[in-house]
């Protein structure tokens, strides 16, 4: 089946593999992660930038040490159901059995191991290495030539060089009928040395093309096998061999001697086309690596631009939301989720946009642990009034000495929870900041939790709650 959105990785867009999850909420593969960040300088996650640009935070930005890994998406994804694709085979079975299933599957196409250039199904390989695979030979002890399997069986059931040397002259015919037969297919030039390649003649000529090398020994095999058949020729009793057959293996050695010589031009030329495509590609690679840098170049300034209009939007936010006359409304929204990050440890407690006594009054701010902090830590909404470093500190009076009021609106307009108090004078809380922040004071068991989400207020409505603080 089309596998969920949640399993396809935000990046590569595939089934997820050692999936991490970011603090934005996407996820990515391991490897697509690490990739990303290797190459790029404070990348954003583009799956933010196109769900809502407009939300880009600080969370947003991608580093390998701020994701952790998903188990529980990795588990699913583990117990998917898939099928094995290569023609011919049957097997399905979950996705955590899927690479052991890859090593073993017979109708897998893999190469041959003995570098011979074919590609062969795994069920299919010993047949292969036994008729077919010129590199898989055996050296006969008496006479040092290399057979393939069959051939080699062939040749130790003969007893002397003459019926070896006929078998040599059958096969040479037999070859020579094969290609002018029209019923069969093409086989390559060189099946009189040994290639057992056959095809159609777009695939001979690029076979032909690709293994001058493994021809070039196959001729040099025939070759060494002709003088050897010659030189026995000579030291054998004159006469038992006919002079005529002597001198068509005479003729025969002076053609494939042509052959090689031709053979060694065509290398010689493939040579020097290989070194000048290798300069051309080195010449590309470097063309290649001067746009990957200019790319990254403005890769990056583009990231810093984000960046830039992050902040900016951020602090059009903040001037948006800022209160100048000590009255601060603040509106929490995704309640269940944060106050699970809550329980979690992930998001333990949440800051309001600062605010103002007055125009150039102090400077203030309101910080809510929704699963409770301190004695009311798992069974309360705790609620605390901070006092923060202003631009007019030093001509303001210290300590800070103004009454505050906290509310927490019921939406329903029927009960709010309404609590206050008076400073603590020789608290460091509420002396003049030296920091960007004092220390938080206020209600650590400002509202039972059980209060908080039962359906009988309307505290939390619409995933939304509202926190009212007034400084008189």
């Amino acid at each position: 089946d089309v596998p969920d959105q949640k399993y396809l990785c935000s990046n590569c867009n595939n089934i997820l593999k050692k999936a991490l999850q970011t603090l934005c909420g996407h996820r990515y593969c391991s490897a697509c992660l690490s990739w990303i960040v290797r190459n790029n300088k404070n990348v954003i996650c583009q799956k933010c930038k196109e769900e809502d640009p407009s939300t880009l935070s600080e969370g947003s930005l991608l580093a390998e040490e701020r994701a952790f890994g998903d188990a529980a998406i990795n588990k699913e994804i583990s117990e998917l159901k898939v099928h094995c694709v290569t023609l011919g085979c049957s097997w399905s079975g979950i996705m955590k059995n899927f690479e052991e299933h890859q090593s073993l599957c017979e109708y897998a196409l893999i190469p041959c191991h003995t570098g011979c250039g074919h590609m062969v199904m795994r069920k299919k390989l010993a047949d292969h290495l036994e008729n077919e695979c010129v590199n898989n030979v055996t050296m006969c002890q008496k006479c040092k030539r290399n057979f393939s399997s069959s051939e080699y069986q062939e040749h130790h059931q003969r007893k002397s060089f003459i019926s070896i040397h006929r078998s040599f002259t059958w096969t040479f015919r037999l070859n020579q009928h094969l290609r002018t037969s029209s019923d069969m297919a093409d086989g390559c030039r060189f099946s009189e040395v040994g290639c057992s390649f056959r095809g159609s003649k777009e695939k001979i000529k690029e076979h032909e093309r690709t293994a001058v090398g493994a021809h070039m020994l196959l001729l040099l095999q025939h070759i060494k096998q002709l003088k050897a058949s010659l030189c026995t020729s000579a030291k054998a009793a004159n006469g038992s061999i006919p002079q005529s057959e002597l001198n068509v293996n005479e003729n025969k050695l002076h053609v494939f001697e042509n052959i090689v010589a031709v053979l060694n031009k065509e290398v010689e030329t493939s040579n020097l086309e290989i070194t000048a495509f290798r300069r051309q590609s080195e010449l590309d690679q470097n063309i290649i690596r001067g746009l990957e840098l200019k790319i990254a170049e403005l890769h990056r300034c583009l990231t810093q631009k984000d960046a830039g209009l992050s902040s900016l939007h951020k602090s059009l936010l903040i001037s948006e939301q800022a209160s100048y006359d000590g009255v601060f409304l603040w509106k929490i929204t995704d309640v269940g989720r944060k106050l699970q990050d809550s329980v979690t440890g992930r998001t333990v407690s949440l800051y309001s946009p600062a605010f103002y006594t007055a125009k150039y009054g102090y400077k203030v701010c309101l910080r809510v642990y929704l699963n409770g902090d301190g004695t009311g830590k798992g069974t309360h909404l705790s609620l605390f009034f901070v006092v923060m470093k202003g631009d007019y500190d030093a001509l303001l009076p210290w300590p800070f000495r103004h009454k505050v009021t906290f509310m927490l609106l019921d939406q329903n307009n029927r009960e709010h929870i309404i609590d206050a108090f008076r400073p603590d004078l020789t608290s460091a809380s509420f002396q003049r900041p030296v920091n960007d922040m004092n220390v938080a004071s206020g209600c650590p068991m400002f509202l039972p939790l059980s209060k908080l989400q039962s359906p009988k207020y309307a505290y939390v409505k619409e995933d939304t709650l509202f926190l009212k603080c007034i400084i008189e």
